[in-house]
């Protein structure tokens, strides 16, 4: 009985340790692929203007400090 019990464990830790060590070897080929792929066809990065909320950010200080000295 103790026989079986050892028996299942190690079939079952082995069965974990291969399949992580294949998800292992995915992820690494994936990641290989991707930059080769990057490498000869790479993503064109449009540029955005920049947005200035410079005006919100000192109204909402403003808004904050006024309530402050008002209480």
């Amino acid at each position: 009985m103790l026989e079986d019990g050892l028996v299942v464990t190690l079939v079952g830790m082995s069965t974990v340790f291969v399949f992580l060590i294949v998800l292992v070897f995915c992820v690494n080929l994936t990641s290989f692929i991707m930059k080769l792929i990057n490498k000869y066809f790479p993503e064109v990065v449009e540029e955005k203007e920049k947005v200035s909320v410079v005006n919100e950010d000192d109204n909402i200080i403003a808004a904050i400090a006024a309530y402050k000295f008002n209480v």
